[in-house]
């Protein structure tokens, strides 16, 4: 029991060395159920040796049976507890709470699986002694009071992660549920102490222990949640931002749905009712002659899920390992995942269909009718998507080309069923629909070859000696790097204007990417060359940006226009009738 945890630990760490935080949790989740497993399994065989003696009395008996089971919960509640509040890659709980209130949450997990293991314990052994019912609520009393104090400080802890998540945007709707569900717990908690107080100590602990039990589920749940995810991204190949995506996200809605049952035997239902309630499920309803069973549609779903699990880890398996491997560039990789991921979603509904026994004949007729109206009014949808799948088959655009389409100029990002992603220079991103690149004009300056060629400018005043300016030019242009020989530079000779002497050199670059990057270096030695050999340059090669205009002035009402104010009465001219002195 106590080494075998270790030697697991140096399997584990010894053959699985994951690389991607995912596979770091699904290894740390698979570490921690062994921790569980093994010291569950040692408590079997511990508790099988004294009964197989045969040496044990009626109540003995009765008590060390129990034992692998009530070990069993506190193993589970302190696993559970070290999952959802734990700080490392293995939990699962997403609660923003500091490292002193995540340790009081597993202690808190510990001590009431601790108490639920007791209880299992204590009716076991009373169950084989006769006692009455007095004295049974008053053994219990002490067990079930320490449950609901238990009950009352976690639903308090929830209740401050609630508090604490309401300050980020991001974690207020889970929070705002968390904290409905911690007061809850609190009420559970607070009815427990006073039903049992009162001396309702049978509700009250149907109350307090299904509470505990109830907890413990929804644990589970949350653990599972985040395992599934975590498969379906190393299956899928997908990153770490896809852990809310629609198919992990559904995964979790079944499991729930699967453990209603179980919280229904956790509250009182019988077994006998639930199964009656499913043999009714199963029957189905009448919808006018047809009749809908409930059976047909989980067929469809089931297998419609697991064709769409298989298509993405086909997608998964080519993207990660196969075509990287072989000669194809990213574009036709891209092309190659896309279609693979239709053809496959397209096979898993069919065969879903058929065998579900969905009869498609009756709706014949409505989808003649509804295709004429969804050519009119989806006639531009529907262009966009035959030119998207035009595009992953011919490719004269993939993922990674510089392209410009009219005024828009970029990488392209994504290539879309409907639309195509661009991303251009400023590093915003423009949304072309695949109609305009199909019909369209588009030049692509890398998809077939990334040689292209540049072109500077040059403007040298009148007389200047021109043969010395081509050599000096030439001599520039050959020395980069990035320009090849062959074809060799060309100095051409373009003109003349007012301002001065037109030059143009044009070179060939090995990678038109790094145009920019080689315009500014010829500029740089230009301006050193020209300095040096005393060629004297005129401005105007390039003009200036405008300058932008001053803003319009607010408009208001004109103002009445005031008299000046004389300096001194002096100035004042004399009034009509007096005499001037």
């Amino acid at each position: 029991m106590w080494r075998g945890q270790g030697l697991l630990d140096q399997l584990i760490a010894r053959f699985l060395r994951p690389v991607s935080t995912r596979g770091r949790r699904v290894v740390a989740f698979l570490r921690s159920v062994l921790r569980v497993l093994v010291p569950a399994f040692g408590l079997v065989l511990l508790a099988s040796a004294p009964l197989l003696s045969g040496v044990l009395g009626p109540v003995m008996t009765n008590l060390v049976e129990a034992i692998p089971a009530a070990g069993l919960t506190l193993f589970v509640a302190l696993w559970l507890g070290g999952l959802v509040f734990g700080g490392d890659e293995a939990s699962a709980g997403q609660f923003t709470l500091t490292e002193d209130r995540r340790g009081e949450g597993r202690f808190l997990a510990v001590a009431l699986g601790t108490v639920v293991a007791a209880e299992e314990l204590r009716s076991l052994l009373q169950a084989s002694i006769p006692r009455n019912e007095a004295a049974i609520s008053v053994l219990s009393f002490p067990f079930l009071v320490t449950a609901a104090v238990l009950l009352l400080r976690l639903g308090q802890l929830l209740h401050r992660h609630a508090k604490t998540a309401k300050t980020t945007e991001d974690a207020a709707t889970p929070g705002r549920f968390v904290g409905l569900f911690g007061r809850g717990v609190m009420l559970l908690g607070v009815l427990g102490i006073g039903l049992g107080a009162v001396g309702y100590v049978s509700a009250a602990s149907a109350l307090v222990y299904s509470a505990a039990l109830s907890i413990g589920l929804i644990a589970l749940l949350i653990v599972l949640q985040r395992l599934v995810a975590d498969l379906y991204g190393l299956v899928t190949g997908s990153d770490a931002a896809d852990q809310d995506g629609l198919v992990p996200v559904l995964i979790g809605f079944a499991m729930v749905l699967l453990s209603l049952p179980v919280f229904a035997m956790i509250w009182g239902a019988r077994a006998d009712d639930l199964t009656e309630l499913w043999q009714r499920f199963l029957e189905g309803f009448q919808l006018g002659e047809t009749r809908v069973s409930p059976t047909d549609f989980m067929v469809f779903v089931v297998i419609f899920a697991i064709g769409y699990a298989v298509t993405r880890a086909v997608q998964g398996a080519l993207r990660g390992s196969v075509l990287p491997r072989t000669n194809l560039d990213p574009g036709g990789q891209t092309a190659v995942v896309s279609g693979v991921g239709y053809v496959g979603i397209f096979l898993a509904a069919l065969i879903a269909i058929n065998s579900a026994g969905i009869d498609l004949s009756g709706l014949a007729i409505v989808a003649g009718a509804l295709s004429v109206g969804i050519g009119f009014g989806l006639q531009n949808i529907v262009s966009n998507f035959i030119s998207g799948i035009i595009l992953l088959v011919e490719r004269p655009v993939s993922e990674g080309d510089w392209i410009e389409v009219g005024t828009v100029q970029g990488i392209v990002k994504a290539i879309s069923v409907r639309s195509t992603r661009i991303q251009t220079f400023d590093r915003s991103d423009v949304i072309v629909p695949n109609a305009d690149l199909v019909t369209g004009r588009v030049t692509n300056w890398t998809r077939f070859n990334l040689t292209g060629r540049l072109v500077v400018p040059v403007l040298v005043v009148h007389n200047s000696d021109t043969r010395k300016v081509d050599r000096i030019l030439r001599e520039i242009a050959e020395a980069q790097p990035m320009v090849v020989l062959n074809p060799p530079p060309v100095i051409a000779l373009m003109g003349f204007t007012l301002e001065g002497i037109q030059f143009e050199m044009r070179m060939i670059l090995r990678d038109v990417n790094f145009s920019v990057t080689v315009r500014s270096e010829v500029n740089h030695q230009i301006v050193q060359r020209f300095a040096a050999e005393g060629v004297e340059m005129r401005p105007g090669l390039l003009s200036p940006p405008p300058a932008p205009e001053p803003p319009p002035l607010p408009e208001t009402p004109p103002k009445r226009a005031r008299k000046a104010k004389p300096e001194s009465t002096d100035a004042l001219p004399p009034a009509e009738g007096t005499p001037s002195l």
